[in-house]
Parts: C-alpha cells; sequence; structure tokens
C-alpha cells in the first residue's frame, strides 16, 4: 500500500511539472513578436520569447524552440526568470530540431549571429550573446558565429558572470569565430559551480572555452576544439574538482592557460591533446603574453598526443552532415566528440 501511495504522489508530481510547463516557439523566417509564441503563431526573435518567459511564476519547466533560421541580436539575451527552477525543472533553450533527429541536417541548425555593441561592464567592457543569470538553464541544439560589430574587442556568445549560479548546461552546440570579420574572443565564458559543456565543437575561436571563479564541478566531455588562435581553455586560481574526458584538442596556439603556481588535482583524461603550437601557459602581464610553463602540475591520464587528426571541413556549395567533426580513421575518432549522440 505505502508502494502504491509512493507511485501515485510521484506520478502526480510529475503530471503537475507538465502541466505549469510552458513552451514557447520561435521562428527567424515567419515569426511576428506580436503572436503569442504557439507552434502555429512563433513570435520572431529570441527576445521576445526570453522576456516572456522570464515573467513566469509557478512551476515547471520553461522551454524556447528555435527553428531553422539566422537569429540577429542586437543586445544580449538576458535569461533571468522569476520562476523558481531546479534540476527537474529548468530553463531550456533548444533546436526545434535537434542534431540526432532523423530529420536533421546542417542548414537547419539555428546561427546565432551579434551585431551588439559592448553590453556588460561586468570587469570588463565587452559584448556578450547570452546572459545565463539563473541556476537551472539548459542551451542546446545551436550555431554561435561571431560578432561582426567593428567596435567589439570581446564578444562571448554565452557566459555566466555571477559565480555564485550553479548548473550550466550546455550541449550540442558548435562555436565558429572567423577572427577577420566575425571574431569569438571566448566560446563560453563562466563562474560558478557545476559548469557542463558535452558534445560541442569550437573552431577558429580566440579562445574556447574560459572557466573561472567558484567553478568546482565542471565538465568538459565529448567536445573538439580546433584552431583557437590564443587557447583552448583558461581556467582561474582554484584546485577545482572537474571531469574532463573524450576530447580532442588539436591545432591551437595552446592547449591550456592557467595561474602559473596552480596545482589541479583533477586530471585531463581520455582525450587527444595534439599539434598545439604550446601546451600549458600563464599569462605574463609583465610581457604581455602567454609564457609556456615548462614543467605544469596538471595530470594527465590516458592522452594521446600525436597521430594524425582530419576534420571534415567544407569542400563543396553544401555542407555535409559532419562538417566539422572528425573524419572516420582520424586519431580520436573513437572518443565520439562533437555534437551528436
Amino acid at each position: 500500500m505505502q508502494r502504491i501511495l509512493s507511485l501515485l504522489l510521484c506520478f502526480w508530481a510529475v503530471l503537475i511539472t507538465s502541466l505549469n510547463a510552458q513552451t514557447y516557439y520561435v521562428d527567424a523566417n515567419i515569426g511576428n513578436d506580436l503572436n503569442t509564441g504557439t507552434y502555429e503563431a512563433p513570435f520572431k526573435s529570441i527576445n521576445k520569447a526570453v522576456k516572456q518567459a522570464n515573467t513566469l511564476t509557478g512551476n515547471g519547466t520553461i522551454v524556447i524552440k528555435l527553428l531553422p533560421g539566422i537569429y540577429v541580436l542586437e543586445d544580449k539575451i538576458d535569461i533571468n526568470p522569476v520562476r523558481i527552477l531546479s534540476d527537474t525543472s529548468r530553463y531550456i533553450i533548444e533546436a526545434d530540431i535537434m542534431p540526432d533527429d532523423q530529420e536533421w541536417s546542417p542548414e537547419k541548425m539555428p546561427v546565432i549571429q551579434s551585431i551588439s555593441a559592448n553590453n556588460s561592464v561586468t570587469y570588463f567592457a565587452h559584448s556578450l550573446g547570452f546572459l545565463v543569470a539563473s541556476d537551472y538553464v539548459t542551451i542546446r541544439g545551436l550555431k554561435f558565429v561571431g560578432n561582426a560589430n567593428p567596435m567589439v574587442d570581446y564578444y562571448y556568445p554565452i557566459a555566466k558572470e555571477n559565480e555564485n549560479l550553479s548548473d550550466l548546461l550546455i550541449a550540442h552546440c558548435i562555436f565558429i569565430g572567423d577572427k577577420e570579420v566575425s571574431k569569438i574572443q571566448g566560446g563560453v565564458y563562466v563562474h560558478g559551480p557545476q559548469n557542463t559543456i558535452s558534445h560541442c565543437v569550437f573552431y577558429g575561436c580566440r579562445n574556447a572555452i574560459l572557466i573561472f571563479n567558484n567553478a568546482d564541478g565542471f565538465t568538459v566531455e565529448h567536445t573538439i576544439v580546433y584552431n583557437s588562435y590564443e587557447s583552448a581553455f583558461w581556467l582561474g586560481s582554484e584546485d577545482y574538482q572537474f571531469v574532463f574526458t573524450n576530447n580532442v584538442i588539436v591545432n591551437n596556439s595552446n592547449f591550456l592557460v592557467k595561474p602559473k603556481d596552480t596545482k589541479y588535482s583533477s586530471p585531463f583524461s581520455n582525450s587527444v591533446i595534439a599539434n598545439n603550437l604550446g601546451h600549458v601557459g600563464y599569462w605574463s602581464r609583465e610581457d604581455k603574453k602567454i609564457v609556456q610553463i615548462p614543467e605544469p602540475d596538471i595530470k594527465l591520464d590516458n592522452i594521446r598526443s600525436s597521430g594524425t587528426v582530419n576534420l571534415n571541413k567544407n569542400m563543396g556549395v553544401k555542407l555535409e552532415k559532419y562538417h566539422l567533426h572528425l573524419k572516420n580513421g582520424s586519431e580520436g575518432f573513437d572518443l565520439d566528440a562533437g555534437i551528436f549522440n
């Protein structure tokens, strides 16, 4: 009898959560911000959907689904909901068609392009795409390209600036920078604990992932970082407990930038870290450059540091499905890194 009662209570809790969940749809091609945000009457802009979602009260998951199209950001998207969220009741911004869906193709991946001027002065003046100002946020299935505004020096597509906020999941996303016309200073720039970056691709960003204050418990897994022209990672001065596994980090100027004397007890494991010009360095304020650390105090476990790594690059008119993913037979192909599960 007690077990039946527990099952009924569990079912009731799930039912209440689903009834309170709210989903908005956004379509850059045919949407209208005067619409109601349903699938039949989608919003046009992410900004409208997020502003609407931020006002929701009550309980339940908030979902914003982006249909295929190009979404131009004229300012940052401030994810700052009134609703109290949890690990089972999240704020989700995702593609309507995800990479593992049968009907997915590269042109159906929503593209986020910023033209915004500087819109944050936290620590220094810079431009943000999505500013995550909440716990329990998920962003997945999106393609972020750089900021084309020539007045912007530093652009971060996804940032979390409050070090007291936790549980940000970024998954199945692509970040593509072009330092000549549409650059990305850092694909993901976050503080706070329990951040997860899973099944992502970073290509041509100045830096891929920057993780700094109070960042215990972060995870980077099944991710490709290629052609970063400063570093793949920047980490802060704490001895974070982290999970770093099944990643492919190749052809970057540096693998890791960290404070000179910081020791990390968690291992960088089961990954390919190869063909980078520098390995581990620290930022020298005096020299204004990254200086290599001859014997960095980090742990490496089952790391492949040699071998040929080849990506599927654009060689024709139409992008192939596995664009910017490892070719079959490439070193690290077995790690299942990239946007597909």
